[in-house]
């Protein structure tokens, strides 16, 4: 038996095919232990001919041929029916895997006797996923949110789905994946995450055709949305768990039409038309234990759209849209060839005053001028401040679409305001040590831009850090005291840090490790490292003047 094998389905793939076809066949794992397996699903382009070229090409290489069935859910069934493999993993005719993803994830598989496998993605239409923050040998629906990932770019022990009749709904079935991992979340006794290294690559085509790229007619889309949540609810017992499992669900298809900006874009019988039927999927479906534990904006959504208040739904979002995340930089520094960037942040609304709480005896209510004039909602009570409340700095490496987060997340906590007024602030201080940060490797060379991910009371904002427009002289001070260059790892990289372009935006460049003279090295840590750079300096100022600038010139020459 082989190990794994790769189920593709393609429709009109064309270029695609060849662009992607290296990353499939020249996997780490060995061509005598795993297939590439293509299901063609009635092309009309020259997809087949370019398929059969591959075959020929590679013997570990099958095609197969159907007539069209709408959608890429019955080429994965028929493509996990003729898999010779232990596993089987599922990646779409666009997309690409890294070139040792098929080995790390079957070795991972079989540590732990794994029913499914996730690899971390990265690409074009990809933001920071916290699921792939952290590696998990072991876990399950009983300890993790594994529904804030619904695609199936996964590896599946093969006889897990056939044991368990776990099927893609075959023909033009929109949420088709979400009703897939609908049956197999629950189902599977251990499911492992490989979160340290980017295993699947996502692409946008250039031409608009990705399978998601068409809009569905509403009726139809909640429709099957219907069918993804009595999926969840046949497999799990009413509770805590189910209730988890059903929020995402919730929170993203449920409120994305009643929440900015798609609520304030859609007028008269098309938003009705969206809004009733989302309300009433949600008051036929979902139990209430699912909003109930909502953060405070979100839950206070939840409850408009079940009392069917869309009037008070549109006026909360003309209110929200306008909040945004206010943050601090303190002054960044390398210590020890890791950066510290102190940071702070916190919700203001549109008028730029904080989002805040009110202190009513034992309670606490949101933000009054926030609420004041939405229809219907006289206060609400905000029953946990921090409920799902996370900040993270986070860095994205420009080269390959990959994020990684900083160590140390920001804390929240309340801190006081005028009278019996406060609000939520998360702070931190952040380091990023570039030998370590991606997935405990290497920075890789190249640009790498800084941003802090956030949520708070049901808000998420995810902006880059930018020096304010008008700064201090005490924050400009900062800026150029964190714009420096660090010598990190062995043989040596150099990490540049600077607020760079139009925006003065924080971001890192590493160079590739590279030889240098171990003398111009030190000299090079010593200048950039803030618990050297003092007691160095002070060394420096007894030397002879012209030995000094001597070493000035050493010093701006090892930078380069």
């Amino acid at each position: 038996m082989l190990k794994a094998s790769i189920v593709v389905p393609i429709y009109n793939a064309g270029e695609y095919i060849d662009d992607c076809a290296p990353s499939l066949t020249g996997q780490s794992l060995g061509t005598d232990d795993y297939e590439v397996i293509y299901v063609d699903d009635g092309s009309t382009d020259d997809s087949l001919e370019r398929l059969r070229r591959l075959a020929e090409l590679h013997p570990h290489v099958q095609v197969h041929t159907q007539e069209n069935s709408g959608w890429p859910g019955k080429p994965r069934n028929v493509g996990v029916r003729l898999a010779r493999s232990e596993y089987v993993h599922f990646v779409d005719q666009d997309d690409e895997i890294a070139p040792d993803a098929l080995e790390r994830l079957y070795d991972l598989a079989v540590r732990n006797d794994s029913d499914i496998v996730f690899g971390k993605t990265y690409g074009e239409m990809r933001g920071p996923a916290d699921i792939f923050r952290h590696h998990r040998e072991r876990c399950s629906v009983e300890d993790t949110d594994l529904f804030e990932t619904l695609t199936p770019h996964k590896m599946f022990r093969r006889q897990f789905l056939l044991d368990n009749d776990i099927l893609f709904p075959e023909g033009r079935v929109r949420l088709e994946d979400q009703l897939f991992l609908a049956h197999a979340y629950p189902l599977a006794k251990t499911v492992s995450i490989l979160g340290e290294h980017p295993s699947y690559h996502w692409h946008k085509r250039t031409d608009g055709n990705n399978n998601s790229s068409t809009p569905p007619r509403p009726e139809d889309y909640y429709g099957h949305l219907r069918n993804v949540v009595r999926a969840i609810k046949e497999h799990s017992e009413p509770g805590p768990v189910q209730d988890r499992m059903l929020r995402r669900n919730y929170r993203t298809e449920i409120l994305r039409p009643v929440t900015e900006p798609r609520v304030l874009q859609r007028t008269g019988e098309e938003l009705e038309r969206y809004f009733t039927i989302v309300r009433d999927l949600v008051r036929e479906e979902f139990p209430p234990g699912v909003s109930a534990g909502f953060p405070a904006i979100a839950s206070l959504r939840g409850h408009l759209l079940e009392t069917g208040r869309l009037d008070s739904l549109v006026e909360l979002a003309r209110r929200t849209r306008g909040i945004a995340l206010r943050y601090e930089v303190g002054t960044t520094g390398w210590r020890g060839g890791r950066l510290t960037i102190p940071v702070r942040a916190w919700l203001v609304r549109a008028d730029g005053q904080p989002v805040t709480l009110l202190r009513s005896g034992d309670r606490l209510l949101l933000d009054p001028v926030l609420l004041d004039g939405v229809p219907g909602v006289d206060e609400w009570e905000v029953k946990d401040p921090f409920s799902q409340v996370h900040g993270e700095v986070v860095v994205k490496d420009t080269t390959r679409s990959t994020w990684w987060y900083a160590e140390n997340d920001m804390v929240p906590r309340l801190e006081p305001l005028e009278g019996d007024l406060c609000h939520v602030v998360l702070s931190a201080d952040a380091v990023i040590d570039p030998l370590k940060l991606a997935g405990g490797a290497p920075m890789t060379p190249g640009r790498h831009e800084v941003w802090l991910d956030t949520q708070l009371l049901g808000l998420g904002r995810r902006p880059r850090l930018t020096l304010p427009k008008k700064a201090t002289k005490a924050q400009l001070r900062d800026a150029r005291q964190g714009s420096r260059q660090a010598v990190v790892g062995t043989p040596p990289r150099v990490v540049g840090t600077g607020w760079t372009g139009q925006n003065q935006q924080l971001e890192l460049q590493v160079s590739p490790p590279r030889q240098m003279p171990a003398a111009r090295a030190l000299l090079l840590r010593l200048s950039t490292d803030d618990r050297l750079r003092t007691p160095a300096n002070a060394v420096g100022r007894r030397l002879p003047k012209g030995l000094r600038k001597r070493l000035r010139r050493v010093l701006k020459s090892a930078g380069r």
